[in-house]
């Protein structure tokens, strides 16, 4: 019973969360402060998120082939090169890190 406990918390916590962001009057997101806050916000968020899913398993640090797919990816985007071909070289080289045996 307290899975069901803890769903309905989390749902109403979520709803609440939600409620409150639609509560916030517009003259205050309307404030450059909040705007370019709200414009870098998501950009930290996604590099977050990547050095997460790439430096860890479990709670280990690690540094395996998807290092080198995502420098690899870097440089590309370091180039300017389009987006299939970031994602491309990020790929390709991480497979064939791992297929050298190194990760």
């Amino acid at each position: 019973m307290n899975l069901w406990i803890a769903i309905g918390l989390t749902t109403a916590g979520c709803y609440l969360f939600k409620l409150a962001g639609l509560l916030v009057p517009a003259s205050a997101l309307e404030r450059p402060l909040v705007q370019r806050l709200a414009a870098l916000l998501p950009v930290a968020l996604l590099a977050a998120l990547t050095a997460q899913q790439t430096f860890a398993v479990g709670s280990a640090l690690t540094v395996d082939a998807r290092v080198a797919g995502v420098a690899a990816a870097a440089l590309a985007l370091v180039l300017r090169a389009p987006f299939l071909v970031v994602v491309g070289a990020a790929v390709a080289v991480t497979a064939l890190v791992r297929a050298l045996g190194f990760g």
